[in-house]
């Protein structure tokens, strides 16, 4: 039997029937991802296999490096067949890493090919992935449409012109919608100098004189109207922790203005900054209908030699812990929902250690006013929880404490454009997971309630919250 079946990652054969019947041919809506605009409109075949598969793919790079592997062969300037060769070595010692399944479920379904990549055939392999990738059903666009993708959201800059998106909207013969997603990075940046210079910025692309913070709400809430008519419904936000702390407007904007003029700040005082800025932000997002996206617990570039070295996201970023995160998280959502700001709003841990705590506390704002199930929810397992235990986590986690039927699920959170496997990873994860509980008789053999359950976590919910 072939390695990658319909029985692959599901262990009862009620998931494998769940599998078959409803996940495995629904469409994808991936609703954050970090793939290139530009990329997909140029529309530009790949010179070779390492290219699409090694080039930015941080987490390769991470086990390569594990394995011995030089950093010449990594990010150096080592030839295409020595990188596949060295990446062929790590994949053999993968076992137990999400990595190898990934590397054959996409050998699979976008190469037709079953063999399992080791250090003895990796030339093979190499060679037959490089005949394909000069053909047509190789293009940025034809990888997407063979993965069955409906809508892709990229993480684009508030300064963004969307050049690039206003263009493939208007490429008929490409069904699939790119949208923007508004991910305002600068506007939290530490550096008093770098703020005042996006905030420049920001005043010559809007035309609006930013001298105060209604100044500064007012020149965001144009750029935001500017990504929604371009097809934008949702933000992104990548904290490294979350924080919260009130202040009077005077103060707040005392702060802006020192902060505007290029003065540090305190600590203490960038968090009552950036906390009146979440909450500006939030307003905005739901006067227009948004989901905003936090994703936090990420430490980065730990390891400065290699950060001078080769810059940022190259595989040397962790997750990291936080002091009082609870009284944060719950202090930043409440402030929001007391101003009447509080959007649909989709929270990503990356320390799983706090799914229970993410999971309670969004259970605190729930609510019908936005006009969906469940606008307040828990995100599916990120980055380094994009692994079956961290997924299987997630799940239990978000069913303990909510509603698993209103989840909005699986997204790629990547830059390669075949990372679409990642969602079949997923949709077996869940339906084995499913299919177990019928199995262990914890839920009904109700097919019509199981069936529905399938399809709204991998596809209809996320179809019903971003309203795309």
């Amino acid at each position: 039997m072939k390695f990658i079946n319909d029985s692959f990652m599901i262990g009862n054969a009620r998931g494998v029937q769940l599998y078959q019947d409803i996940a495995k041919g629904l469409p994808i809506i991936d609703y954050h991802c970090h793939l290139d605009a530009r990329e997909i409109y140029e529309n530009k075949n790949y010179d070779n296999i390492t290219q699409l598969w090694l080039a930015g793919d941080h987490y390769k790079w991470r086990a390569m490096r594990a394995n011995g592997i030089e950093e010449k062969y990594i990010t150096g300037d080592a030839s295409a067949e020595e990188k596949f060769a060295a990446w062929a070595q790590t994949v053999e010692a993968s076992f137990g890493n999400p990595l190898y399944h990934w590397t054959h479920l996409e050998l699979h379904h976008y190469f037709h090919c079953d063999e399992l990549l080791d250090s003895h055939n990796w030339k093979e392999i190499m060679e037959h992935c490089n005949s394909l990738l000069s053909g047509a059903d190789f293009s940025p666009r034809q990888l997407i449409t063979r993965a069955n993708v409906e809508v892709i959201c990229t993480t684009d800059s508030p300064l963004d012109s969307l050049y690039y998106h206003q263009r493939l909207s208007e490429e008929s013969d490409f069904p699939v919608k790119v949208l923007p997603t508004f991910r305002p990075d600068e506007v939290f940046e530490n550096n008093a100098k770098a703020f005042s210079l996006f905030i420049d910025k920001l005043s010559d692309i809007t035309a609006i004189n930013i001298a105060t913070f209604a100044d500064f709400s007012a020149a965001i809430g144009e750029r935001i109207r500017f990504f929604h008519q371009t097809g934008c419904r949702v933000s992104d936000h990548g904290p490294v922790e979350i924080h919260y702390k009130s202040a009077s407007e005077t103060t707040v904007s005392s702060l802006f203005l020192r902060k505007r003029a290029g003065q540090a700040l305190s600590k203490d005082e960038s968090i009552i900054l950036n906390s009146a800025i979440f909450i500006m932000l939030a307003h905005h997002y739901k006067k227009h209908n948004w989901a905003m996206q936090i994703h936090f617990g990420a430490i980065r570039n730990n390891n400065t030699k290699m950060h001078q070295l080769l810059g940022i996201n190259t595989g040397f970023d962790a997750l990291t812990d936080q002091y009082q995160l609870a009284e944060n998280l719950n202090g930043l959502l409440d402030a929001m929902a007391k101003d009447n700001a509080l959007p649909k709003t989709i929270l990503y841990n990356l320390n799983a250690s706090y799914n229970d705590l993410v999971a309670t506390t969004i259970a605190n704002f729930q609510s019908a006013d936005c006009g969906v199930k469940s606008p307040m929810q828990l995100g599916s397992g990120w980055w380094f929880n994009d692994t079956r235990r961290g997924m299987e986590n997630q799940l239990a986690c978000l069913a303990d404490q909510g509603l698993l039927m209103n989840f909005v699920g699986m997204l790629t959170d990547s830059r390669s454009l075949v990372s679409y496997t990642r969602h079949d990873y997923f949709r077996r994860i869940l339906c084995n997971l499913i299919g177990g509980w019928v199995e262990r008789k914890e839920v009904p053999d109700n097919n019509n309630i199981l069936s529905r359950m399938i399809r709204n976590i991998c596809h209809d919910n996320a179809r019903d919250y971003f309203n795309f």
